[in-house]
């Protein structure tokens, strides 16, 4: 796992602005977008909210921007498409942005959309599996790069076991629940709603639960686009606040339109509305804290180059500017 998730991605960003001298002035700034590309994701309500109700669409018709929405299966498929430039904003989990971050992924965390506890590790609800000492040896299912996959190594670590005490099953969010129900692996590092579908639907069992191991939902911009369209950025997070406010105040329309979006029940989406707090949508030193710690716990784990800085790596990363030049 180390290898895997502290690799260097190749990041496609061309240096033709640095090549003209001889360019006007005014030419000097990037020209509006034609489009908005942004994501969508189950683990994000909030989203659902802006997506379904083609609030963006409004808001930046007179402009004629378009916008784009990608659907995000998991937080390392956000930062995917961030890195690649197929997406401007990305929804994910504080830390799997940290870590990305430090793999040169080049992005800013400017708003959180919710504070979950989205993960926790899950078996079936006849196994044998009680503790996280007991995984030792064990097909474990988990999703690189993500959240659950955080957690799972630093639950690990609290029981004394690294990766290489565990046979880990490489597999996206949805087809490990789906390997934890068939029996091909003994526990799943989940992700609601899925997690919330396993446990209603399947009968599966959270043996090992710490919600504030679980970091915030945050959504990212790449640094590109928040430079060279600042006000572009402080409309989107407007628009994302209007968003979030609607959600909560109207939480049967929410359940609604997220079990129209997963084709889950109603009693999934409200246990996974239990878990999920969406009050708050400043971002800066409680979001800061939690990935420092998530970060200093990868080091410790021996995930992240202990030489690191956390302070100094989070704080580059998280811009706050942006929600607070809104007044929200």
């Amino acid at each position: 796992m180390t290898a895997a998730l502290t690799r260097r991605q190749l990041v496609a960003t061309a240096a033709a602005a640095a090549v003209a001298p001889t360019v006007a002035p005014t030419a000097a700034h990037a020209a509006a977008p034609t489009e908005i590309r942004i994501d969508w994701a189950t683990y994000n309500p909030v989203s659902l909210v802006l997506k379904e109700q083609g609030l963006l669409e409004k808001e930046f018709a007179a402009d004629k921007i378009g916008i784009r929405w990608v659907m995000s299966a998991g937080s390392n498929k956000a930062l995917e498409f961030l890195n690649a430039g197929s997406l401007d904003f990305g929804s994910t989990a504080g830390a799997a942005a940290l870590v990305a971050k430090i793999n040169g992924n080049p992005l800013k965390s400017i708003y959180v959309y919710s504070r979950p506890e989205w993960t926790a590790l899950v078996t079936k609800g006849d196994s044998t599996i009680k503790t996280v000492a007991d995984l030792k040896g064990q097909r474990v299912a988990v999703t690189r790069g993500t959240d659950p996959h955080i957690f799972l190594v630093r639950a690990l670590a609290d029981a004394g076991l690294t990766e290489k005490d565990v046979k880990l099953v490489l597999l996206q969010h949805a087809d490990g629940r789906l390997a934890l129900e068939r029996g091909d692996v003994v526990a799943w590092a989940g992700l609601d709603p899925l997690m919330a579908a396993a446990e209603i639907d399947g009968g599966a069992r959270l043996f090992f639960r710490k919600p504030e191991a679980n970091t915030w939902g945050v959504l990212n911009v790449r640094e590109a686009f928040a430079a060279e369209n600042p006000a572009l950025v402080r409309r989107v997070l407007t628009v994302y606040e209007t968003a979030r406010k609607w959600a909560l105040a109207n939480t049967p329309e929410l359940k609604t339109m997220m079990m129209n979006a997963t084709k889950l029940s109603d009693a999934v989406i409200a246990r996974q509305l239990e878990r999920t707090d969406m009050t708050n949508g400043q971002i800066g030193a409680p979001q800061a804290a939690s990935i420092v710690a998530a970060g200093k716990a990868l080091q410790a784990a021996g995930v992240l180059d202990a030489a690191l800085d956390m302070q100094t790596v989070v704080g580059g990363m998280i811009d706050p500017s942006f929600i607070r030049a809104i007044g929200a």
